[in-house]
């Protein structure tokens, strides 16, 4: 097989099978196998937005995880959606990851509404950045795999009224920016612990320098909702350009034999491993851990 064939070779597997039927699998293979970069990458980016809606940003702001123990925070988000798409929503390890999740979500006054949207950004950042910055674009099978995998994570968490068609979620998605996208002192406060977390994960002296190319990945809603500044065009232009050359070199490499999902890094929260009975704030530990 030639190294074009090879290259390619996992995504003629993955057309050939049904969306539907197999979106585990296809999701498996996308984050573990094909993308795992930069589908951490678009779920960060995720992760961040949510924190644009004032009724999010409020909660979070409110326990002190985000300003505390930001870190664990972040690992722990990585690893309950790293297990279920690794393992499965319908392994042993997939269910007991989602009942950690609904056990952490019922101490806080939630609406539906902002569920739905959370639950969007999983499907839709994956694939705006796949847009942007893919090695190569996901197919339509992979597109609509990634939103029946999380509408069917959706269900497993009990949210309601979640859209039954790509094209409404997607709908939904951007009529919930556009209408609740509003700056608010919480969403600043939590959105710079954020910043600053990834920033720690560079050299100190390197930090001032890139802090504005941070702010470079973000549209002017996000931007207006963190009362951040935008960024010169030259910053933007610079991060833009960075990805997407990024991308183009990945095109060269060999596709990879190993998993590389987040469950597989070395977390700066665990050391030494982790147990799904170490997830969850630390104030409410003992008592997710009785209930199990």
């Amino acid at each position: 097989m030639s190294w074009f064939n090879l290259r390619y070779h996992r995504l003629q597997q993955i057309q050939q099978l049904n969306p539907v039927n197999d979106h585990c699998q296809i999701c498996h293979l996308l984050a573990g196998y094909e993308f795992p970069w930069d589908i951490t990458r678009s779920l960060e980016l995720a992760m961040v937005k949510t924190y644009c809606i004032p009724s999010i940003s409020q909660i979070l702001d409110r326990t002190g995880e985000f300003h505390h123990h930001t870190q664990k925070r972040y690992d722990d988000t990585g690893l309950l959606v790293a297990e279920i798409i690794k393992w499965g929503y319908d392994s042993e390890r997939g269910k007991e990851s989602i009942r950690r999740m609904n056990a952490i979500h019922q101490h806080y006054p939630i609406s539906n509404e902002d569920f739905l949207y959370v639950l969007s950004t999983f499907i839709y950042e994956p694939i705006r950045w796949n847009e942007r910055f893919g090695w190569r674009l996901f197919c339509e099978t992979e597109k609509l795999a990634i939103f029946y995998f999380w509408q069917k994570v959706g269900e497993k968490m009990n949210i309601k009224n979640i859209p039954s068609t790509y094209e409404k979620f997607a709908q939904y998605n951007r009529n919930y920016e556009q209408h609740n996208f509003v700056y608010s002192d919480s969403n600043r406060r939590v959105g710079e612990s954020t910043i600053n977390l990834f920033l720690s994960w560079f050299p100190s002296f390197t930090r001032q320098m890139l802090e504005p190319c941070v702010y470079g990945i973000f549209d002017d809603l996000t931007l207006r909702a963190f009362g951040w500044s935008k960024p010169t065009t030259f910053v933007s232009n610079l991060v833009e350009n960075s990805l997407k050359w990024r991308g183009y070199f990945s095109r060269l490499l060999l596709p990879r034999t190993q998993s590389d999902f987040y469950t597989d890094s070395k977390l700066r929260s665990y050391p030494d491993g982790y147990k799904l009975s170490d997830i969850g704030p630390t104030k409410m530990l003992k008592e997710l851990n009785r209930h199990n």
